[in-house]
């Protein structure tokens, strides 16, 4: 199974980013062997439609479990949650933290969106 965080570089070390559909990269990591990948985010421009491009984008990878992010829009809650993938919110700090904070049971999911659409159109 597979942890996505959305992240301002690519990097363990980054920041989370505080905007799922709009965030710089994925970072994607197997908690089998925690090995990782960054992935960059090819929506994080569109003009429109960002989140559930990228949520679509995160569910197409059969092994992901969570998403772990700032904040998530409704729409891209919506096509996450259909592909049954856990959503973490609100968290601040750097994957790597993330990562840790998860594997030790100390984040929860979060059962509806925290932003309203359109929300990350405003530039970090």
């Amino acid at each position: 199974m597979k942890l996505v965080i959305t992240a301002r570089d690519a990097s363990m070390d980054s920041p989370v980013d505080q905007r799922f559909g709009r965030c710089r990269y994925f970072i994607i990591v197997d908690k089998q062997n925690m090995k990782w990948e960054a992935k960059s985010n090819t929506h994080g421009q569109d003009t429109g439609g960002a989140g559930v491009s990228a949520a679509r984008e995160v569910a197409a990878n059969d092994d992901v479990e969570v998403v772990i992010t700032g904040n998530v829009g409704p729409n891209a809650f919506k096509v996450l949650e259909a592909a049954g993938i856990d959503v973490v919110t609100g968290f601040n700090g750097t994957v790597a933290d993330a990562v840790q904070k998860y594997t030790h049971d100390l984040l929860s999911s979060t059962k509806h969106p925290t932003v309203k659409s359109h929300h990350g159109m405003k530039r970090v």
